[in-house]
């Protein structure tokens, strides 16, 4: 197996334990503080990996260069603004189709691997990424009053191009990220990622920090109130990014979204198991096509 997608699935596990926290915090404070935290709350974390593999694993600091610079402010404001547009959406009376076309980061990644990185991808793996990411496009509109038809019906929506933004943005910071950590050129995967993430996630608190203390200073009177959740949030936040990282220096963006569909399964064995939901028979539908795009996509990657 390669290293990659132990590293992809552990991240995805991760990233479903702060979703989980970040929702609990969305009790004590509203949603700009409850994005900061992921940001604000990861930074002693992403600087210790550094200084951990730096002191203790001997591997040494790479050379920060230009390209990494522009590459990691593209992803880092790519990421912001794709979650702003994520929320946004939740605005609106009817999002769940827009929150559907979001969900085509991985495809959306494949097409800005080509164009920015020249990185192609094989026909098996389109198609692995393709049925993966219908499979989470059903489960976004599982509960709401749509079909099929609706969902392909209505690509021109307001609901619909707002998400197909937010995923692009998505797919562009994924890229960004990925191009950043190879620009830096060694030591290792684990260092390069390790430094990438540690630019990145101070740049985004310092971008969201300033926009708090222009537009929302209430927020970062919650925020102080909440510190000892908020710190967990940080933790697992930024060890699921540090994930990410790893395993998109070592492997191109796209396939490494497609693989971390899996988080969506460990969200619906949470509801099951923990919660005692059910679910209804288009999640199952987007579940075993998750599973099936999953499958395919290791076995042609």
């Amino acid at each position: 197996m390669e290293l990659w997608i132990p590293i992809t699935i552990a991240a995805a596990f991760l990233q479903n334990l702060r979703s989980a926290a970040q929702k609990h915090l969305k009790g004590v404070m509203g949603t700009t503080g409850a994005t900061f935290v992921r940001f604000g709350f990861g930074v002693p974390f992403a600087l210790f990996f550094v200084f951990a593999l730096n002191r203790f694993a001997g591997y040494p600091l790479p050379s920060v260069n230009g390209a990494f610079l522009a590459w990691m402010v593209v992803g880092g404001l790519g990421q912001i603004a794709a979650t702003f547009l994520l929320v946004y959406l939740f605005s609106f009376r009817n999002f769940a189709v827009g929150t559907a076309y979001s969900r085509t980061e991985p495809a959306q990644a494949a097409l800005f691997g080509l164009i920015f990185l020249g990185e192609r991808v094989t026909a098996g793996t389109l198609s692995a990424i393709a049925v993966s990411v219908f499979g989470v496009m059903l489960i976004s509109v599982a509960h709401m009053a749509v079909s099929w038809r609706t969902l392909v019906s209505s690509v021109v929506s307001r609901n619909s191009l707002i998400g197909l933004a937010s995923g692009t943005l998505f797919g562009i910071a994924a890229v960004a990220y990925r191009a950043a950590s190879l620009a830096l050129g060694g030591p290792n995967f684990m260092m390069q990622a390790a430094v990438t993430l540690a630019f990145v996630i101070v740049f985004q608190t310092l971008v969201m920090g300033a926009w708090m203390v222009f537009r929302d200073r209430a927020e970062i009177g919650h925020i102080a109130r909440a510190w000892r959740p908020a710190l967990f949030v940080g933790l697992v936040g930024a060890s699921a990014s540090f994930g990410w990282f790893m395993a998109m220096t070592l492997q191109q963006a796209a396939v490494v979204k497609a693989l971390a569909q899996i988080e969506m399964l460990f969200t619906f064995a949470s509801s099951i198991f923990f919660f005692k939901e059910k679910i209804n028979a288009l999640e199952t539908a987007g579940c075993l096509l998750i599973v099936g795009g999953i499958l395919l996509l290791l076995l042609v990657g």
